[in-house]
């Protein structure tokens, strides 16, 4: 490997590799309809397989990511529940959240499949105007966290939001 070219795995490219400590990490599990942990989206710096079941994927300081979990039972769902976390820097103060070590600013938390399907619609609206929820302004993931709590309708994310929450990043030192 040379430079910040990563190595292609089945066609895509590797994660770049981030010193230990630097990131944060989820530990995700995948046994067909019994436990299945996913990453709905996030832009992944590292990926550890363990084995065929589980594997563990990692975050850059300040990636916006979407944790999702479901398990069920021999009777049914038993959980069914999403996170959006930002990953935090060393010495950054931080929420723990179940999988993810140390933990990370929870953005939006939510449990039950009506309102994880909201979610996931609401992530869906967002990539249908050709912007990676990665970069959607925190705030909007804490509106549509407590608008969902309330069992109210969350506001649609837009391009002028979108586009005036980029500039405020741009003026901020």
């Amino acid at each position: 490997m040379t430079g910040n070219v990563a190595p292609r795995i089945g066609g895509n490219p590797a994660p770049a590799r981030r010193p230990a400590g630097v990131v944060t990490r989820v530990e995700l599990t995948w046994i067909e309809k019994r436990i299945e942990h996913w990453i709905r989206f996030g832009h992944i710096t590292d990926e550890q397989i363990l084995n065929h079941k589980h594997r563990i994927v990692s975050f850059a300081p300040g990636n916006i990511f979407a944790f999702a979990r479901w398990a069920a039972n021999d009777y049914g769902t038993i959980i069914s529940r999403i996170d959006i976390v930002r990953a935090v820097a060393p010495g950054t103060p931080y929420q723990t959240l179940p999988f993810v070590r140390p933990g990370g600013d929870i953005l939006l938390k939510v449990s039950g499949w009506p309102k994880v399907e909201r979610v996931l619609q609401a992530v869906d609206a967002i990539e249908a105007l050709d912007i990676d929820p990665v970069d959607v302004a925190p705030n909007y993931w804490r509106h549509v966290h407590n608008r969902l709590t309330v069992v109210q309708e969350p506001r649609s994310y837009t391009r002028t939001q979108h586009h005036a929450w980029r500039l405020r990043q741009r003026a901020e030192p």
